[in-house]
């Protein structure tokens, strides 16, 4: 096999080995920040939440207890409120939603649903501390969802969730003495669950690590063929018309012998080192003829 096939094959397997890892890595790279991002996206509308349940408890509240007591607003209830901020969100956003799921609710909008249900139950068994996240398949595609306890741990909540008999009579007429009673203090009644599309931010990694593997392929096309060509030139050729003159002098041409390289590489040293031995062996031939 020549040279140049040995160098190809050699450099060829260099840069698919350095394509593949490369590809590797930047996938999973690309498809982390995809998935931080979506987090990212999901921590601002849980932030988002809170704050309309901290601004709705704290200055719409106030302002309408008097009212409270003819008829019950749910406007003043900050779990409301914050869902109903979020489902004016999804007219435009449809695949995002949020919602306080709840085991046993006053609304029957928030009841949570079997896999919300699952949610709950592993802050209620200890399994989750702090935001929980995880995946799930939905009509629309992958979402992912991050989930934060509800729990009690003001008294002033249980003034409409202890019992029937201690809770306002306004929101019993509207939602019934059925559900959302029997709340205890420090108790986790249910989680706020943000769901965030997965497709979006995946589908742009992967147009990137497209782009990204063709471009990379495109430069190590290039690069492979420019360094051909400079080994041609710098290298085969060189050695080639080295090969040429030892074939003569192997002929017994000693004088058409040309050892012209005078560069100050390898190669050049090398056809200096030759042209010296040719000349000694021309010297030496008319000795011997002498």
């Amino acid at each position: 096999m020549k040279l140049m096939w040995k160098f190809n094959l050699a450099l060829a397997v260099v840069f698919v080995v350095g394509l593949l890892v490369t590809g590797a890595v930047s996938y999973a790279v690309l498809q982390a920040n995809a998935r931080e991002e979506i987090l990212d996206n999901a921590r601002v509308m849980m932030e988002v939440a809170q704050s309309s349940r901290s601004y709705t408890n704290s200055q719409i509240k106030p302002l309408l207890e008097t009212q409270l007591r003819y008829s019950f607003l749910p406007q003043s209830v900050f779990a409301y409120a914050a869902t109903e901020q979020f489902n004016d969100l999804r007219k435009k956003y449809p695949d995002y939603s949020y919602k306080e799921a709840t085991l046993n609710p006053t609304n029957p909008r928030d009841r949570a649903t079997d896999w919300e249900a699952d949610v709950v139950n592993q802050f209620r068994n200890g399994q989750a501390k702090g935001d929980l996240v995880g995946e799930r398949d939905t009509p629309t595609g992958r979402s992912l969802y991050l989930a934060r306890a509800i729990q009690i741990t003001d008294q002033a909540c249980l003034a409409c969730h202890n019992t029937v008999a201690e809770a306002p009579k306004t929101m019993i007429e509207l939602y019934g003495p059925a559900n959302g009673f029997g709340w205890k203090l420090n108790e986790i009644v249910g989680a706020q669950i943000v769901s965030v599309p997965s497709a979006l931010p995946i589908q742009r990694a992967n147009h990137t690590f497209k782009v990204f593997m063709l471009l990379l392929t495109l430069v190590l096309v290039v690069t492979f063929i420019l360094i051909n060509v400079m080994l041609n030139s710098i290298v085969i050729q060189r050695v080639k018309a080295l090969a040429k003159s030892a074939d003569d002098v192997s002929l017994g041409q000693v004088e058409n012998a040309e050892f012209k390289d005078k560069s100050k590489d390898e190669i050049g040293t090398l056809s200096q080192a030759l042209g010296r031995m040719n000349k000694s062996l021309a010297q030496a031939i008319k000795m011997l003829e002498t």
